[in-house]
């Protein structure tokens, strides 16, 4: 049983608790553009050092780092949960990233064959990003 008191109790299966998030790393071809891209979208950063800048959106966030590999960049994907894609959709779509960013147009929200209604964009660096409507009371999205 957990005693939440007590920093070093386990749950019962036996992984320590007091965990808060796991947080990703994505590459960065041209570090400074993408921090811009991220804080255009609406991430807050929270850190900004010379090789890594950590960003937060809700209880999520990443670690974007000054490296990158072209195979891993185009092979990475993220997914963003967010209670309003319509919302988000405006948002991303008044931004012209294309323009600003040179990435590809993002794509408008639709229904996914495994039932999430999902946009796509793409960040400076290759990286997808799937932007998901929560679906009331499924815990696990």
């Amino acid at each position: 049983m957990t005693d939440s008191t007590n920093p070093t109790s386990t749950h019962m299966s036996g992984v320590p608790s007091g965990a808060e998030c796991a947080r990703p790393f994505l590459p960065a071809r041209d570090f400074e553009l993408s921090k811009r891209f991220y804080e255009a979208i609406g991430f807050e950063k929270l850190l900004d050092s010379s090789d890594v800048a950590i960003f937060r959106a809700g209880s999520g966030g990443f670690l974007l780092q000054r490296r990158f590999q072209k195979e891993w960049a185009e092979n990475c994907m993220m997914q963003l949960m967010v209670d309003d894609l319509d919302a988000w959709w405006k948002h991303i779509s008044s931004l012209d990233l294309p323009a600003r960013f040179k990435v590809p147009k993002p794509k408008e929200p639709a229904v996914q064959p495994w039932g999430l209604r999902i946009a796509y964009l793409i960040d400076p660096s290759g990286v997808l990003w799937h932007v998901a409507q929560r679906r009331p009371g499924v815990v696990h999205d």
